[in-house]
């Protein structure tokens, strides 16, 4: 399995904060505050993401030296 393009998809990651989300309503949390969390897992995503892409694009120019 390709790790790196799987925590680097966007689908993955808005498939996971939705689900959150629709976790929090149903358990009684309110619209805010399943707003609120997935805010955070997308900021989370895009974390993962600029490191992944960051450590390839430096794992690259090593090649290149």
């Amino acid at each position: 399995m390709d790790w790196k393009r799987k925590l680097t998809s966007r689908k993955l990651w808005l498939s996971i904060a939705s689900f959150v989300s629709m976790l929090l309503i149903a358990t009684g949390k309110s619209e805010s505050a399943a707003a609120q969390v997935a805010s955070l897992i997308m900021a989370g995503a895009t974390v993962v993401g600029y490191c992944i892409g960051e450590g390839l694009a430096d794992a690259g120019n090593e090649k290149e030296d």
